[in-house]
């Protein structure tokens, strides 16, 4: 199923895309797409609902925000793609390398992305997110890890390069500011994704292809990664985790590298998982 929550910003009702490509209510059923949702077993009572009929359609053309409301924290892989460390002049890593995002720069997969106040190395990342649907701690094996997935989604996180790299302290200050988490458009359930590591990704910014990469290339595949985050963390359900980027981001290009300015446009999408567009504004 592809869940995703519709309206104005504070203001979004849950719901799921039918096989016509329309938008179904689920306001009626269930209060919100959340950790509370998802630890409930809310995904198996939607697919009933829908299975049943009945459920009342909502008007095209609605805003479409974050798939999962209020993620109670968002871990973060770093230079988890052989082809983004070494154009970033990074060694491979040999454990995953881990960071924190605030769950306050999620936005919706449309709305505006904004350059900070001071900052002139604002960049794009597309990376496969993962959600968790039940609480994860001290995993021992990669199935286990897979069934705590509730689904995937795609995730650009936005960053800073100077206020990560050059300000010292840890990256979050580069990753952490309002508006650099666009999640969407839809959290597609663990079963309509048969291979999280066979996903083709790919991002333009003002019509230039800048990222065409695939999941198959992580040097940590999703498995791996829930359950090595298991061990340092509780993972709860509603928690997302970004997986990485690959090789593409404005930091490993050519200078003058092309950073993010007010009126640049990003488009971003994962096989499967479908598409966002956010037009950069000034914070």
């Amino acid at each position: 199923m592809k869940l995703l929550r519709v309206g104005p910003a504070g203001e979004e009702v849950p719901a799921v895309l039918d096989e016509s490509g329309g938008l179904l209510d689920l306001s009626g059923i269930v209060s919100d797409i959340d950790g509370a949702f998802l630890a409930a077993g809310g995904v198996d009572q939607v697919r009933a609902a829908v299975e049943a009929g009945g459920l009342p359609e909502l008007p095209a053309g609605l805003r479409i925000g974050a798939p999962v409301a209020r993620p109670g924290k968002i871990v973060c892989v770093g230079l988890n793609y052989s082809d983004h460390a070494e154009e970033t002049g990074a060694e491979k890593p040999t454990e995953p390398v881990l960071f924190m995002k605030a769950p306050n720069t999620v936005i919706g997969p449309d709305d505006q992305v904004l350059v900070p106040r001071g900052s002139l190395k604002t960049d794009w990342e597309v990376e496969l997110a993962v959600v968790i649907g039940s609480t994860a701690r001290y995993l021992t094996g990669h199935a286990d890890a897979l069934a705590r997935v509730a689904g995937y989604a795609i995730s650009n996180d936005v960053s800073e390069r100077e206020f990560q790299l050059e300000r010292g302290g840890q990256w979050d200050k580069g990753k952490s500011c309002e508006t650099f988490n666009p999640l969407g458009p839809w959290l597609v359930t663990a079963d309509e994704v048969a291979d999280p590591q066979s996903l083709g990704m790919r991002l333009w910014v003002n019509g230039t292809l800048r990222q065409d990469g695939n999941s198959k290339n992580m040097i940590f595949a999703v498995a791996e990664i829930v359950r090595y985050v298991s061990q340092f963390m509780v993972l709860e359900p509603g928690d997302v985790i970004n997986t990485g980027t690959p090789a593409g981001v404005a930091l490993g290009l050519p200078d003058p590298k092309p950073y993010l300015r007010a009126g640049d446009v990003v488009e971003v999408e994962i096989d499967g998982l479908g598409r966002q567009r956010q037009e950069v504004g000034q914070a």
